[in-house]
């Protein structure tokens, strides 16, 4: 059974498991939703979402410095308890957020953190790109939405593609962390350091 886009975007509506997960998800149940919910409650995806609110006050500060010490990144990643910091699967966690920063150099953390007047000054790039290439007015808007979507996967990072696993979002790699540790983690600011920058 093919599986359409509104199945996967319903179901990771319901459990805010990543749009990759929620499609594996629902090729392995063949379309069934309820046999879905259980393939990503049994892998520990779905549980990620309900972790969403709590309070992150731990964590660490990893930094990945490139090989020829012309780029560093320095990323803090906060978890709920110091003990699940000190644990070696959260190090490497930091460690892999950090080394995709320094590879894939994401402007910000999430979409919120964008700044209006620039966003604008895309849509109307975006706008003009559309006109200039004669495309009817009706659709315009549609066109400009997706490429504002697309916008946003380049340089949003929690919305790229992660470097070591291109079929998942750093979101979606964020989503299987809080579910492997049991603890809600996030990615809160970072920097990154390219010599004569």
């Amino acid at each position: 059974m093919s599986v359409s886009a509104s199945m996967v975007k319903e179901l990771r509506e319901k459990t805010g498991a990543g749009m990759m997960d929620c499609k594996k998800a629902l090729v392995e149940s063949d379309g069934d939703f309820e046999k879905a919910l259980t393939f990503l409650r049994e892998k520990g995806i779905a549980k990620a979402s309900s972790k969403e609110g709590r309070t992150t006050a731990e964590g660490a500060i990893a930094t990945y410095v490139h090989p020829g010490d012309k780029l560093a990144v320095m990323v803090e990643i906060n978890c709920e308890t110091d003990f699940a910091a000190g644990t070696p699967n959260f190090k490497t966690f930091c460690r892999d957020i950090a080394m995709h920063i320094a590879a894939a150099s994401p402007v910000c953390v999430e979409r919120s953190q964008l700044d209006e007047a620039e966003l604008e000054k895309e849509r109307q790039i975006f706008r003009q790109q559309a006109l200039n290439d004669g495309k009817p007015e009706k659709i315009i808007d549609k066109i400009v939405d997706g490429r504002i979507e697309k916008y946003y996967s380049e340089i949003v990072l929690l919305e790229q593609q992660f470097v070591k696993d291109s079929d998942k979002t750093v979101g979606d790699f964020v989503k299987e962390m809080v579910a492997s540790i049991g603890e809600n983690i996030r990615i809160n600011r970072f920097t990154r350091y390219r010599l004569g920058e």
